[in-house]
């Protein structure tokens, strides 16, 4: 984009944070930060009466969880991009605006068609084109700035037309050449389509369309030059932010806590039923649970997470791509249950012929596509499937001469197929107990002093070990899923490593979390 200055401004910033915050604020205000519960992280539940949270702090954390929120996906997302959208024009918001924006032109043009020409919402017109071009304008673009305020000065243009003296059509070819210097390369056709618009009224309003577009375009152009700058900031930035949504409202880690409660609860339960099944167990001895271990099943949880329900809140900013990482495990269990069930019944036929796993999941894969929206029906796709596949193995009998499959195989290879859609089914959950080991960590105990360095440190093994079987024909899209998957966890550990491992301290070893306060608190 040809703009003057190399480097990104400031109010180029500032300006993109502002645009999205107002159609953020509502979306990304979780119900955790409008609790009462007002407990810090870092002192007891019962140290301090429950604080009343304003309007003007809930705001102030709502606007902070939208920056954080928006520098996240700029910063981890490459594809991240603003998107000029416009209301369907069949939509109720659509014909309204129809009819309103018809309505103001219609207007325009009545005044223009006067005479003498009645220019006041002109100017009006001229006076926001005039703030828009200004805000395309890098620091130290003088020269081009002083150019435009003194074209498109209001107060001449309002004594000019005293005296019918404005040349409108001259002020818009101006606006029109100054749009094509500031434009990107994408707009240029738009231009030319502007400069072959005879009627003034029409010309306007084409040229508020094409700075809309051009708004969408600075925007982004913003956000390509800030990435390279967040990516190597991103980690303080997002602590820093976090930690002032914290302090204006306690209650930003209620979700979280309750997360990592249900992880401790979940390997207490785990522990036990160990204990009770060895014989030679010690009862009496009181087994430390790796704070590590309980976070890395927090995490693994989240594959399994309803998402109907509000995530925690040191996560908000990756619900998405944790969302589509459970929904694409979601459709890899499927595929790998239907190679599982096709191989075991059907294995002999299919032994000689190469590559039929991969031939059956490009049959798979289309007919699952969208298995997780709520209009999808699974077991007709799985229908679908097994008669797509009993068609492909006797294909491919015929091919070499031997008998196809009877039709009680096909019925049963069919109705299996069908079945994994069933609660309880064998096969789903033998591979739905696979799938998670393939992401779990090793085991470890630590102290708690070693809680905070080990959680900032530690990180995800990024190579899969080898599948077990019924895993193998999905090796591949596993390993891409345990890459996505590693890097969110490992970036979240090390964001938000220190608010976990206060909340690990007070629920894992409650003495000694307490022990240090008090140790504290003369100091503080």
């Amino acid at each position: 984009m040809p703009l003057n200055d190399d480097q990104n401004s400031d109010s180029d910033s500032s300006r993109l944070s502002e645009s999205t915050a107002s159609s953020s604020d509502s979306e990304y205000s979780r119900q955790s930060f409008n609790s009462d519960s007002s407990s810090k992280p870092s002192s007891p539940a019962s140290a301090s009466p429950p604080k009343v949270i304003t309007f003007d702090e809930l705001m102030a954390a709502a606007k902070n969880l939208t920056d954080l929120t928006l520098a996240h996906e700029i910063a981890v997302n490459a594809n991240f991009c603003i998107k000029h959208e416009d209301f369907p024009q069949n939509s109720f918001a659509g014909t309204v605006k129809q009819i309103v924006h018809k309505a103001f032109w219609d207007h325009l043009e009545s005044e223009l068609n006067e005479d003498p020409p009645e220019y006041e919402h002109a100017i009006k017109l001229f006076e926001e084109i005039k703030e828009i071009l200004l805000s395309f304008l890098t620091p130290g673009a003088n020269r081009i700035q002083n150019q435009i305020c003194e074209v498109l000065d209001t107060d001449l243009i309002r004594q000019q037309a005293e005296h019918n003296a404005v040349d409108i059509h001259g002020l818009a070819n101006y606006i029109i050449n100054t749009m094509g210097k500031l434009c990107a390369p994408i707009r240029d056709n738009d231009i030319k389509q502007l400069k072959a618009t005879d009627n003034i009224v029409e010309l306007l309003r084409q040229i508020f369309r094409v700075l809309d577009l051009m708004k969408v375009d600075m925007a982004n152009y913003t956000i390509q030059n800030l990435r390279p700058y967040l990516q190597r900031n991103l980690v303080d930035y997002e602590r820093t932010k976090f930690q002032e949504i914290l302090e204006e409202t306690p209650s930003a880690l209620d979700l979280t806590t309750e997360w990592i409660k249900e992880s401790i609860e979940d390997e207490l339960s785990s522990v036990s039923d160990e204990s009770s099944s060895s014989p030679g167990a010690d009862s009496s001895s009181k087994r430390i649970i790796s704070p590590t271990l309980v976070l890395n099943n927090g995490y693994l949880k989240l594959l399994q997470w309803d998402y109907h329900k509000t995530i925690p809140e040191t996560l908000i900013t990756d619900e998405v791509r944790l969302q589509e990482l459970r929904e694409k495990l979601n459709q890899l269990k499927i595929i790998a249950c239907v190679c599982l069930i096709t191989n075991n019944m059907v294995g002999a036929a299919i032994v000689d012929v190469p590559d039929f796993a991969d031939q059956l999941k490009r049959i798979s894969i289309p007919l699952l596509e969208g298995m997780n929206k709520k209009t999808f029906d699974l077991k007709e796709a799985l229908n679908a499937i097994g008669v797509q596949i009993c068609s492909k193995v006797n294909r491919s009998l015929a091919e070499r001469g031997l008998p196809t499959l009877s039709e009680e195989m096909q019925s049963n290879l069919m109705g299996q197929i069908a079945h994994i859609v069933e609660d309880n089914n064998p096969v789903s959950s033998l591979i739905g107990y696979k799938i998670p080991g393939q992401l779990r960590v090793r085991k470890c105990c630590l102290p708690i002093d070693g809680v905070l360095d080990t959680l900032q440190s530690m990180s995800f093994q990024k190579c899969m070990p080898a599948m077990p079987g019924g895993l193998s024909v999905i090796q591949t899209e596993m390993e891409f899923v345990g890459s996505q998957y590693a890097s969110i966890v490992n970036f979240n550990k090390q964001v938000y490593g220190p608010f976990y491992a206060n909340i690990l301290r007070k629920l894992l070893f409650p003495e000694a979390a307490m022990g240090k306060e008090e140790t504290e608190t003369p100091t503080n």
